[in-house]
């Protein structure tokens, strides 16, 4: 029998959290504490109402029916996709253009393709257009300049279409300098509902791909100069995070940057890694 609250919503019992996120931990790595139980229930049950479907156990048998199916897809994109904002850490875009950027103008400017960025975790894509800002921004002041490319990857399909069409809510840039807005975006003309594109002058250097970090990432570049795989350790066991870094580092350059987010720790990983500033790491061997 299903439990409904009282406006008619259906609730998510204890044991069927637990199947979804035993079933989420074993598949992509990913933990959901019970914690994450409300925020489970309230994206999914977006999903019930559309297909009209009156129970929880009766929708996890429709999306698991169809396979790896649309509906299997949504679901997971629901249960997996985390918040994320333009220029979030700041810290860490002042050390890219404080010392990577520098250093990488300086030493390895003629390097072939240029610098290479690989934001592992982009979700619907504010943080690689944030690293393409302040490399842009750098560029500007160089009399130098030197070529780069861009990847962002993420688990779900629809958070990185959401990338690629660049298109934002104009609160989602509010906190960004008036300058740098009217640089960079391209404000919509429905004022009715407000939105910003970044313009497709900037887009030609940056590229999406699908990826599960937990899977094979053949196919991957294996020389890249900076990695970005921020606040996504954190949903991993430590054993998950470590072969997750692990793997990152067989793409990193030596000399190259991990950036990871503010509340992870690579503490007493043995990693051919060294650290330079809280949450950020250089390849040294």
């Amino acid at each position: 029998m299903s439990t409904t609250t009282a406006t008619g919503a259906q609730l998510l019992s204890d044991d069927d959290f637990f199947r979804i996120s035993d079933y989420i931990e074993m598949h992509y790595g990913i933990q959901l504490p019970i914690s994450k139980k409300k925020m489970v229930e309230a994206r999914l049950q977006k999903r019930l109402r559309a297909l009209r479907i009156d129970s929880f156990p009766e929708y996890f048998e429709f999306a698991f029916s169809q396979g790896q199916g649309e509906e299997y897809n949504r679901m997971v994109d629901l249960i997996t996709t985390n918040k994320t904002e333009f220029f979030r850490e700041p810290a860490h875009f002042d050390y890219l253009t404080q010392v990577v950027l520098p250093e990488f103008g300086h030493h390895l400017g003629n390097a072939p393709g240029g610098l290479k960025v690989w934001s592992a975790a982009s979700s619907t894509g504010e943080e690689i257009y944030s690293i393409l800002i302040t490399i842009e921004e750098f560029l500007f002041r160089q009399f130098k300049k030197f070529p780069y490319q861009i990847l962002g990857t993420d688990l779900s399909g629809e958070v990185l279409q959401q990338a690629v069409k660049a298109v934002y809510d104009e609160d989602r840039i509010d906190a960004i300098p008036m300058a740098i807005k009217k640089k960079y975006f391209q404000r919509s003309k429905d004022r009715e509902n407000p939105r910003a594109r970044v313009k497709a002058d900037f887009l030609k250097n940056v590229a999406f791909r699908q990826v599960n970090l937990l899977k094979s990432l053949h196919g991957i570049e294996r020389h890249f100069d900076v990695i970005f795989c921020r606040n996504v350790l954190i949903y991993f066991n430590r054993d998950v995070q470590f072969q997750v870094v692990q793997s990152l580092c067989e793409h990193l350059k030596i000399g190259g940057y991990l950036f990871i987010g503010h509340s992870e720790s690579l503490t007493n990983m043995n990693l051919p890694l060294k650290q330079v500033k809280p949450t950020i790491y250089k390849k040294i061997r």
